[in-house]
């Protein structure tokens, strides 16, 4: 099946044209641009926001190895909805939705702008012919931790505005990777786009083990396989590889970040890995960035 093949129909919409006033509106905070990158990065533990480690020292080199964006549009494994939104604040708070870790990371703050420019440029690029929108605005979310703790390794200055898309977690696969696709306008303004979650997620596997089991090294090696092959059909439908699947992704929740990543992938991107590991037996560290040529 070609790439195409896979998005059609998957939204049953198309965007509607833009008139020329709207869209020189929306875009004049974010003027055209040359193409931006778009990542893909496994998180891990919310620790990593605060260590100073193997990981938080590739997401530093990772951003050093990126142009400088207008904005960053996160896709969170940790923004989980019924119906797509875009968060439109403008001073977006930082949220620690987690529990069991030590004072020094609740006390974090990542005070970085919103963009309810870009949020609304991107509800636009989504809208259907209709008139409805597939994803609606946000105005009180604020950035959870799949964004802030990969973001203040990134950028520590916290002086690039920040939007995250929600994960409508009752769609299938094709839906997260052809709403990607009505994303594609914004890498030409701008925004570096990220999908933020691991490709081996598994909590309830997770030990205080080096390196991963063999299931989940099966697993992600797999994937990067398809990855490289641009073989998007069978990341979308990794329930193909059985047993090694059902360990790897027991929900899917951090594994639809990568999707919409891939979604905006073009043929002409260069890809690139950085945290080519595992770690605590269960989680795949990988993150990956596909750069224009």
């Amino acid at each position: 099946m070609k790439r195409r093949q896979l998005i059609q129909g998957a939204l049953g919409l198309c965007c509607a044209p833009l008139s020329g006033s709207l869209f020189a509106q929306l875009t004049e905070a974010l003027p055209k641009t040359d193409t931006q990158p778009v990542a893909f990065i496994g998180h891990g533990s919310p620790m990593n926001a605060i260590e100073d480690n193997l990981y938080s020292q590739a997401w530093k080199s990772m951003a050093g190895d990126l142009p400088r964006p207008a904005a960053i549009l996160c896709i969170s494994a940790h923004w989980l909805s019924r119906g797509s939104f875009v968060g439109a604040v403008q001073a977006p708070e930082t949220i620690h939705d987690f529990g069991g870790f030590p004072q020094e990371l609740f006390d974090v703050q990542y005070p970085a702008p919103g963009s309810p420019e870009g949020a609304e440029l991107l509800q636009t690029l989504t809208r259907q012919k209709s008139g409805k929108d597939v994803v609606r605005l946000d105005h009180e979310r604020g950035l959870d931790h799949g964004t802030w703790s990969v973001l203040r390794q990134m950028y520590p200055d916290a002086d690039i505005p920040v939007f995250q898309l929600s994960i409508d977690y009752h769609r299938p696969m094709a839906y997260h990777y052809a709403l990607a696709q009505q994303l594609a306008a914004l890498r030409e303004r701008g925004v570096l786009i990220i999908g933020s979650g691991n490709i081996v997620h598994n909590l309830r596997a997770v030990q205080a083990v080096n390196g991963g089991y063999d299931w989940a090294v099966a697993f992600d090696e797999q994937i990067k396989r398809k990855l490289i092959d641009g073989d998007h059909q069978s990341i979308l439908n990794y329930q193909w590889y059985g047993k090694a699947a059902e360990l790897s992704v027991p929900t899917p929740d951090h594994y639809i970040p990568m999707l919409y990543s891939i979604g905006l992938q073009r043929s002409s991107d260069e890809l690139s890995f950085y945290n080519e590991s595992l770690t605590r037996g269960a989680i795949s560290m990988r993150s990956f960035v596909l750069s224009p040529s």
